[in-house]
């Protein structure tokens, strides 16, 4: 019983660890999509920054063109859009009034690609 439960909490602890180093690229063409992950290796080398967020903005820093940002909370409901006409390397997002917690920043580049990225954002009264 020890034995099940210990290697229990070890795969558990082993996913939840991997789900944290996980990104998501999303690209289509013509009504298809097709979803590959994100490795370490890559060529898109993106920044956001301060982490964890303070107050209610952030800076993302790219290597490639920026489209469009969107960040959502975690229930799914979109706090921020922005789509620019002329892509970007580098913009700063600036959040209405957002509650401390994690949010996902997804980002579209020129090129059709799409990454997701988690951030955290604290809030001090």
């Amino acid at each position: 019983m020890k034995k099940t439960l210990l290697l229990f909490f070890l795969l558990f602890f082993t996913i939840i660890l991997q789900a944290q180093k996980d990104t998501l690229i999303f690209s289509g063409n013509s009504g298809q999509k097709s979803f590959t992950r994100e490795s370490s290796n890559t060529s898109t080398n993106i920044n956001i920054y301060p982490v964890p967020v303070r107050e209610n903005r952030f800076t993302i820093k790219c290597d490639k063109e920026i489209s469009s940002v969107k960040v959502t909370n975690m229930i799914g409901q979109d706090i921020y859009k922005a789509q620019y006409k002329n892509p970007l390397l580098v913009t700063r997002v600036i959040l209405d009034n957002p509650r401390r917690g994690i949010y996902l920043v997804t980002i579209d580049f020129r090129d059709g690609s799409r990454v997701v990225k988690k951030i955290m954002v604290e809030v001090f009264e």
